[in-house]
Order: structure tokens, then C-alpha cells, then sequence
């Protein structure tokens, strides 16, 4: 579709060497989902979301740096004590928006990142008993830094489980940063980023991902594949259906934004350690022996029959 595609090369305007990466972050926010990055620092993950929000319009983009001392109220938002009525009003935090950054969420403890899980499983937030809705667009790209950073906490499985992506940028080649050098020599290209499609637009575009046509056989391969982590006698913690959901519909997102018509193994198979491996929980014997949940997923594919 000419939105997926203009969409995708404003992006790429930004983002230098990061065309597979950039393809499959929009893929996962068309289909519903949310964004883990994580990396190194300096390798262009706020960037990545900056560039997704600016090329959007009619959209609201709010950004939060997480800290150790990030409270809970800080993100849902709190009530305040109006002196002249004697009630309280209610000041919406920067979770009600369209595009969230959630700029280095692992240097937040447990319990103020589990503020976003009701949020970013059910597109809304219940603060004080009343329910607000966040909008058919809410999208969360969060970004941490490796676990063996200092200062880092690692994501609860229950936070890591509402992420349907899971991505690392890795340094680009020599030529990109490069290119990247000549483009920044005046100034940063967010400053002359501009919407290249609507709201209305990338509304359209989610609708779209669902007329993605998948056979049964290809469902039921889907399925097999996550099913099969809960096999395997290293893995602690399987992944859940809800792996199952978002390999479906990313795979279709992805498709769309391929050109094509039919979701393919190919396209399941490229998708799956992206979705899958940051939700298994492997035992300490496995995870002291260097073995990752990138590694599980990638032998499950191995050995599992391709549908025809």
C-alpha cells in the first residue's frame, strides 16, 4: 500500500541502515502491538521513535525518561486538591497519548513499570476506579539498555509478555554511519521531519493488516511453534497464546507492508525469534551455559515440518 510505503521511507530518511528494523517496528504498531528495543546506548532507539511520531500527523507523542525515583503516578497521572472548590482534579499524565516513549524503562523499578501493563494489554488505564480510554492508536516503543548495564532492573514476565516485539538495532556498517555523519553536518533530520500520512491514514492501514489472507495450515503452524517451547525441558517459562495472537498478526502486518496479498512460512519464520524469544524464561543451568531464548526459538523452527 502507498501509506505503508511512504511511511516507511520518511522513516528511513532518519534512520540510516535500519530498513528491516524500521519495516518491522511499523508492522508491529498496524498491528496492534508494542515495541521493546533494546541496545546499546547512542545506536538510534529514541530516534527510531521520534521519526514513527513525526511522520504521523494529527497524533500526540509524549516521552518518558525512566529513573529509579519514576513513581507510578508519574506516568497514570494524579489528583489534585483544588482549594477553590474543595475537590480534586484529575491531571492526566503522559500515558494519554498516541505515541508513548518509554525511553530506558528498565532503569525504573518493578513496580512503576508494571503501570503500563493494564495499558498496553487493554488500551486503557483505570486510575482511582475510573476507566479512560487511550484512543485506537496507542503505541508503546520502549527502549532499555542491556541488563548488565548498572542501574538496570530487569522487566517483570508479565511486562515482558505485553511487548509483541522484541528488537536490537546493532551498529550499522561503516558506509551508513558515514552517511549518517554527512546528514547530521548542518543539523539532526527530525528538525525538518514532517507528517507524510494521517491519522486517518495509518487508521486504515490497521484495518487493512486483517484482510491479510493465511491459511489454516499456516495458523495451525503458528501455533505449533509456540506450542513447542512448552516442551522443552530448559524452558522455565513457555510463551504464552498471546505469542501465538502476535506472531499472527505481525506476520500479516509485515506481509502488507511486503506488497503481498498471502502471509508465507518465510515471513512466519523471519518474525518468530522476534516475537517469541523474549518471552521464554529458560532455567539457570541453560541460561549459565549462554543458551538464550533466541537460540530455543531458532531450533524449533529447525526441527518443526513447513506447511507446503
Amino acid at each position: 500500500m502507498k501509506t505503508a510505503s511512504r511511511l516507511e521511507a520518511s522513516i528511513q530518511e532518519v534512520m540510516l541502515g535500519q530498513s528491516e528494523t524500521i519495516r518491522r517496528v511499523l508492522a508491529t504498531m498496524v498491528a496492534g502491538g508494542h515495541v521493546l528495543l533494546e541496545d546499546s546506548p547512542g545506536t538510534g532507539k529514541t530516534t527510531l521513535a521520534k521519526a514513527i511520531a513525526g511522520s504521523i500527523g494529527e497524533t500526540e507523542f509524549q516521552r518518558i525518561q525512566f529513573t529509579p525515583d519514576l513513581l507510578p503516578s508519574d506516568i497514570l497521572g494524579v489528583s489534585v486538591l483544588d482549594p477553590r472548590t474543595s475537590t480534586f482534579d484529575f491531571h492526566r499524565g503522559p500515558i494519554f497519548t498516541d505515541i508513548l516513549l518509554a525511553d530506558e524503562i528498565n532503569r525504573a523499578s518493578p513496580r512503576t513499570q508494571s503501570a503500563l501493563l493494564e495499558a498496553m494489554a487493554e488500551g486503557q488505564a483505570t486510575i482511582e476506579g475510573t476507566r479512560y480510554d487511550l484512543g485506537d492508536l496507542f503505541f508503546v516503543i520502549a527502549t532499555q539498555n542491556p541488563v548488565e548495564l548498572r542501574g538496570t532492573y530487569p522487566l517483570p514476565e508479565a511486562q515482558m509478555d505485553r511487548f509483541s516485539l522484541k528488537r536490537s538495532l546493532g551498529y550499522v556498517s561503516i558506509e551508513d554511519e558515514l552517511s549518517i555523519l554527512e546528514a547530521q553536518s548542518q543539523r539532526h533530520p527530525l528538525e525538518s521531519l514532517a507528517p507524510v500520512v494521517s491519522r486517518e491514514e495509518v487508521t486504515h492501514l490497521c484495518e487493512a493488516v486483517k484482510q491479510v489472507r493465511i491459511t489454516r495450515d499456516l495458523q495451525e503452524y503458528i501455533v505449533r511453534i509456540v506450542a513447542q517451547t512448552r516442551e522443552i525441558p530448559e524452558v522455565k517459562l513457555a510463551a504464552s497464546p498471546r505469542a501465538s495472537l502476535g506472531l499472527l498478526r505481525i506476520s500479516q502486518a509485515l506481509t502488507l507492508f511486503q506488497g503481498a496479498e498471502f502471509v508465507v512460512p518465510k515471513t512466519i519464520q523471519a518474525l518468530a525469534p522476534d516475537v517469541v524469544a523474549h518471552r521464554l524464561v529458560l532455567e539457570a543451568d541453560a541460561a549459565y551455559a549462554g543458551r538464550s531464548g533466541r537460540d530455543v526459538v531458532a531450533e524449533v523452527i529447525e526441527t518443526l515440518e513447513v506447511p507446503v
